[in-house]
């Protein structure tokens, strides 16, 4: 794959988000506690007359290939009250979300059950503002004709205002989950807030590995038979440069971090 396959024009007129690569290079053998750190990553204000910010002008952007236990690691490290506050930093920019939304849109989000940014203030947002909150179901497909589980994820309506008080199933790949009749695909929603590990400037995401939402969201991405948007929403600390990718990954429209909202 050439180097520009995978790249995706952002809004350089909306808000950035910190890009920590370099941290996380310098740390990955002996990783810090994680701080709260400022939002003063801006490619603009780059000083010409430094020679670092000739070299950030020239250089190739830094694929990065750290493997998914570094950032799973750095999420472990927060503790809870950090994790809320965190989060509460991060829904302030879902107002610019609801600029893009129809009224009571269907906004599909997920269980943050593996240290992730805390999703119940997303679940407060919907309840707000009058949006339609669902959650994923994997496996209500069965399998495939070749005997393969189907990864095709559907969504289950949120009933209640507190997602610890959803009735839920563990999966056996661990992830909480309610089982209803009432299931809707992907395309029936109008947002995916979709769960990562890491995510780059151009929008390109690294899961879990399951290939879950590659799978879900594939088929419309390279039809382009709706515009759904997909919005990541994770810490500051899990963007990096630039991820390897593949012909099957399917890019993000937007991501929420603590520190602002980009859009790609």
């Amino acid at each position: 794959m050439s180097k520009n396959a995978c790249h995706h024009q952002s809004d350089t007129s909306l808000d950035k988000i910190p890009m920590h690569s370099k941290i996380m290079h310098s740390e990955t053998m002996h990783p810090k506690p994680i701080r709260p750190e400022p939002n003063n990553f801006d490619s603009n204000n780059l000083d010409p007359n430094n020679s670092d910010s000739k070299n950030a002008e020239t250089s190739e952007p830094v694929i990065n290939n750290l493997p998914r236990r570094h950032f799973t690691r750095q999420r472990s490290q927060l503790t809870d009250g950090a994790r809320r506050q965190l989060a509460q930093s991060a829904s302030l920019h879902l107002t610019k979300l609801q600029q893009r939304l129809p009224i009571h849109a269907r906004v599909g989000l997920y269980y943050d059950g593996f240290g992730e940014l805390p999703t119940q203030l997303i679940l407060d947002w919907c309840q707000r503002l009058g949006y339609l909150p669902y959650l994923p179901v994997v496996g209500s497909l069965g399998r495939t004709s070749n005997g393969n589980d189907d990864k095709r994820l559907r969504f289950v309506p949120v009933y209640h205002s507190k997602l610890v008080n959803v009735p839920t199933r563990i999966h056996q790949l661990g992830m909480k989950q309610n089982h209803s009749r009432a299931l809707l695909w992907a395309s029936e929603l109008d947002v995916i807030i979709c769960p990562l590990v890491a995510v780059d400037l151009n929008g390109n995401r690294m899961g879990m590995g399951g290939g879950f939402y590659d799978t879900t969201l594939g088929k419309g991405y390279r039809s382009g038979a709706k515009n759904l948007l997909k919005i990541g929403w994770c810490y500051d600390f899990q963007v990096v440069e630039q991820l390897a990718c593949q012909p099957w990954d399917v890019p993000l429209d937007g991501l929420i971090t603590p520190s602002g909202i980009r859009w790609f």
